[in-house]
């Protein structure tokens, strides 16, 4: 997936800490730093795994490493909760479905708050 809109700390932070592509590349066990190269220049998405090994390497959450990323993933589930509240409010008024339109209305009302 090509992000290369989307900002990304990671590359500041590898350079604040002195290690190097490579060091970093060990730690996340690649043979060579092409891989880390790849989400500090945008063209990939971190998946589950190296998200935390990069939280446990410099102790900051993964929508601070990758915040651009985090912000677009943010702006989409709100958007669809918003719509999946009106949908369910529109078919029923049952205690459950109001629980979950409340729920729902929770999560398509936050501010960016990270």
């Amino acid at each position: 997936m090509r992000t290369h809109h989307l900002p990304n700390y990671l590359r500041a932070h590898r350079k604040r800490s002195g290690l190097s592509q490579d060091d970093i590349a060990y730690l996340l066990g690649h043979r060579t730093a092409a891989h880390l190269s790849r989400f500090e220049r945008f063209r990939r998405s971190p998946g589950f795994r190296l998200a935390l090994a990069l939280w446990v390497i410099f102790q900051l959450p993964p929508h601070e490493l990758f915040r651009g990323e985090y912000h677009k993933v943010e702006r989409v589930i709100r958007q669809r909760a918003k719509r999946l509240a009106t949908r369910l409010a529109a078919k029923s008024q049952d205690e459950r479905t109001l629980r979950k339109v409340a729920f729902l209305n929770k999560i398509g009302s936050r501010g960016h708050s990270r």
